[in-house]
């Protein structure tokens, strides 16, 4: 039930997350900046996206 929740209200937040963080890599890799951190919030929020969905589909 957990996982459906996140997978229906928590996706478009996730994808939010997901896209401010791949904007923000390319301007930090065009400027020669550090994007360590953006890493991870973009990995975290794609695994979490993906597999809330993945989840979710398996209890219907």
């Amino acid at each position: 039930m957990f996982f459906i929740f996140i997978a229906v209200y928590g996706t478009p937040i996730l994808a939010i997350i997901f896209c401010l963080n791949l904007i923000s890599i390319i301007k930090k890799v065009k400027a020669e900046e550090n994007f360590s951190i953006n890493t991870v919030w973009l990995t975290v929020s794609f695994a979490i996206m993906v597999w809330s969905i993945a989840v979710a589909g398996l209890w219907e």
